[in-house]
C-alpha cells in the first residue's frame, strides 16, 4: 500500500474513533481533566486502547517487519529535557483550558464553529511562532 493511502485509512479511522469515543467534544474531555471534580475517566479508557494498539503494531510490525518493504520511522531522541517538559507543560495548558488537542480541533472544523477556526489558527500561529524564536 502507498504511503498517502496508509496515511489516509489512518486518518478516516483515526477522525473516527474520535467521533465514536465523544473525543471531539471539549466538555467530555474536560470532564477527565477535573481530578478533582466530577471526573469522567473514558478518556483513560481511549488511552489504554491507544497504547494497547500500538504496543502489538510495534511488536509485529516495526520490531519484526512483516514485509522487507516496510520502513519504519522511529524517533531518535529518548531524553527527557527542557524543551520537552516546557512543550508538554504549554500543550498541556492548551488543552486543559479549551478541551481540545490538535486532531478532536481539526476534526471539529465540521462543525463550523468559530471557536474551533480560532483555536487552530492559535495553534498554527504557535507553531510559526516556535518555529522563528528557534531560528533567532
Amino acid at each position: 500500500m502507498k504511503p498517502s493511502t496508509t496515511a489516509l485509512w489512518a486518518g478516516i479511522i483515526f477522525g473516527l474513533g474520535l467521533g465514536v469515543s465523544e473525543m471531539t467534544r471539549p466538555p467530555k474531555v474536560l470532564g477527565f481533566l477535573n481530578v478533582f471534580g466530577n471526573w469522567d475517566p473514558t478518556l483513560l479508557v481511549v488511552f489504554a486502547a491507544a497504547t494497547a494498539v500500538y504496543f502489538l503494531g510495534y511488536h509485529f510490525l516495526i520490531a519484526k517487519p512483516l514485509r522487507a518493504s516496510l520502513e519504519a520511522s522511529l524517533p531518535s531522541k529518548s531524553l527527557i529535557n527542557k524543551n520537552l517538559i516546557l512543550g508538554a507543560i504549554l500543550f498541556g495548558l492548551g488543552w486543559g483550558l479549551v478541551g481540545l488537542c490538535p486532531g478532536p480541533a481539526l476534526t471539529n472544523v465540521m462543525s463550523l464553529k468559530p471557536k474551533i477556526f480560532l483555536f487552530i489558527f492559535a495553534m498554527i500561529l504557535g507553531m510559526y511562532t516556535h518555529r522563528f524564536m528557534k531560528n533567532l
